[in-house]
């Protein structure tokens, strides 16, 4: 079997469907189909956690908890513990292109709550399977649940602001708490359990079809999460439990004055100690979900920038030493060599591509990073060893059809001679790059489902260091057609890229 493989990146947001926001509906299972038939190897998605204030998935409550938006309600229905009315008479936003997190997170979690309720008169926890599911997950599930129970009981308001005894985890204020909230923190116990249930469910169909999940793991994890709260000493944290410095990327192309993320920083002296333990469970934690892995900002292993808590703009951080390798190794001595991809984008010194080639992980390739008319370019395919996955674009990046419209002259000139287009550069320039990236030598080729859909700026994710109308597009119902699925495979094929 050829190790050159083809892949398709789409969100679950951005499935098509009822009730709001992609989930793992038949449209999941629809998609799978639709990978397999276009010879697809892999679908990547991004990071599955619950979102919390800017609807980010990279700004999670918890690094190892699903976000409860991804369970279908038609299973719920079925099994009497829903009633289809409930769930349409419950407003979940009027565009099905366009998620509406305000009224999801008004509206979901009362349809949800129902549920739990009528599940629980069943006695569905007294279940082996639920209790089953609860003893695997004792590591994080206690102090998730916990955790988002006492945070509905204060408004949704951080950790940060609760009272000291709560703040700093005193065990009878904790205990005391378990005892008052036990209904809510039980339901956060149901919402990962149908999560969990739903999502292998989905998983299992792929990999029988053949189809590999690319699962997204963030470096950092939110402030406002169960884990630093669980964890503080983990973490950066000054007496008070304040940050005292947070994540972010100096000023680059994509915004003047950085990108100030707020996470706050791993204790990476601990970690050492620790024998890196709670990186390895966090790793485990993600091939026990998913297939293969990538690794957001992979640079920050070989170096972080440090922004001063409290700083508006990230201008002002500086460059820390990370832990290197030694995180990498302690991961290896207990899960193996397991599949991992290195986000390595950006500016790049030599430590972090030593330790890039240390790794053995293949780093990406992003083609909308390649057409730069001043200067030869990493990103250009003909540079490519076959150890790396090429994209036409991220997430993060515009579709290809908007991000080419825009392009400046003389890189957009550059663009046409590199793929030689004869025809005019604006018709189907997204099937130009599909193919480019498809050409190339690199093991991985993944395309965003928008760039196959040939949508233009519409379309996009997300746009970094912006707030608002991020994170909510979602795909046409039928926009993906037989033709576009015949040709992507046909594709696939030519390139010997098929499974």
């Amino acid at each position: 079997m050829s190790a050159r493989k083809n892949g398709i990146l789409m969100p679950i947001s951005a499935l098509p469907g009822s009730y709001g926001i992609g989930c793992f509906s038949k449209e999941a299972y629809e998609f799978v189909d639709a990978l397999e038939a276009a010879g697809q190897a892999y679908w990547q998605i991004l990071p599955l956690g619950p979102t919390g204030y800017g609807d980010s998935p990279y700004q999670s409550f918890s690094t190892f908890a699903g976000n409860p938006y991804f369970i279908d309600l038609m299973p719920l229905i079925k099994e009497g513990l829903l009633t289809e009315s409930e769930c349409d008479d419950a407003d979940f936003g009027a565009d099905p292109c366009c998620i509406d997190y305000e009224k999801l997170y008004n509206n979901r979690f009362n349809i949800l709550s129902l549920a739990y309720f009528r599940a629980k008169a069943l006695g569905a926890f007294e279940s082996e399977e639920f209790k089953t599911f609860c003893e695997k997950e004792q590591h994080w599930l206690p102090d998730y649940a916990l955790f988002m129970a006492i945070k509905d009981h204060h408004g949704g308001r951080s950790w940060q602001l609760w009272e000291p005894n709560l703040r700093f985890r005193v065990p009878e204020a904790l205990a005391e708490q378990e005892e008052t909230l036990h209904d809510q923190i039980e339901y956060y116990r149901f919402l990962q359990f149908l999560f969990s249930y739903q999502w292998r469910k989905l998983k299992s169909y792929a990999n029988e079809k053949g189809i590999d999940i690319i699962g997204d793991i963030p470096i950092y994890v939110a402030y406002d999460s169960a884990d630093t709260w669980a964890e503080p000493d983990l973490f950066r944290l000054d007496e008070a439990n304040l940050p005292r410095a947070v994540a972010g990327c100096p000023p680059d192309a994509f915004s003047p004055t950085g990108q100030l993320w707020g996470n706050p920083l791993y204790a990476w002296g601990r970690h050492k100690k620790s024998g890196y333990a709670w990186w390895v469970k966090r790793v485990e934690h993600c091939f026990d979900i998913y297939d293969m892995v990538r690794i957001d900002h992979f640079r920050g292993f070989d170096e972080y920038y440090a922004i001063p808590y409290g700083d508006k703009t990230a201008e002002n951080g500086r460059w820390m030493p990370g832990p290197g390798m030694d995180v990498f190794n302690a991961i290896r001595e207990r899960l193996g060599d397991v599949p991992i991809i290195a986000e390595d984008l950006g500016f790049l010194t030599d430590t972090v591509r030593a330790l890039l080639k240390e790794s053995g992980y293949p780093g990406m390739k992003v083609l909308q990073f390649a057409f730069d008319s001043r200067e030869e370019s990493d990103y250009l395919p003909h540079n490519y060893g076959r150890n790396c996955v090429v994209y036409t674009g991220t997430h993060d990046n515009d579709t290809t059809v908007g991000w080419f419209k825009e392009l400046a002259a003389d890189d957009k000139q550059l663009a046409v001679d590199y793929l030689n287009i004869t025809d005019s550069p604006e018709e189907k320039v997204n099937w130009d790059f599909i193919a480019l990236a498809m050409r190339s030598v690199a093991d991985i080729c993944i395309i965003p489902l928008q760039d196959v859909l040939s949508l233009g700026s519409e379309a996009r994710i997300n746009t970094p260091s912006t707030l608002g109308g991020n994170w909510a597009w979602r795909m046409k119902e039928g926009a993906l057609t037989e033709e576009m699925l015949a040709k992507l495979k046909r594709l696939t094929r030519i390139t010997g890229r098929m499974r």
